[in-house]
């Protein structure tokens, strides 16, 4: 466990395995009017996003669909299969 606030009023952990993180979250809300959504941080998000434009364009986020600076300091782009939103980032330290 990366990152533990499950007994929060929104409950959210990261969980780290092998190099990987995933970050999961609680909400009723959410859960039931948008798609669910899987966060995958990486330390090299230029070449993953390069990997799915030239294999999979089809599934970038029309919202997010280029790598974009966020406000809260991570680089991201989004990816939605219409089941699932992925979205990948990378955070400023990595």
């Amino acid at each position: 466990m990366g990152h533990d606030e499950l007994h929060t009023d929104n409950p959210f952990c990261v969980v780290n395995k092998d190099g990987l993180s995933i970050m999961l979250f609680q909400h009723a809300e959410y859960a039931e009017k948008e798609h669910p959504e899987i966060r995958l941080v990486t330390d090299n998000i230029d070449e993953v996003f390069a990997s799915v434009a030239a294999k999979y364009p089809e599934l970038l986020h029309p919202n997010l669909k280029e790598v974009t600076l966020r406000p809260w300091g991570a680089k991201e782009f989004a990816m939605l299969d219409g089941q699932i939103g992925i979205r990948v980032q990378q955070w400023a330290n990595a």
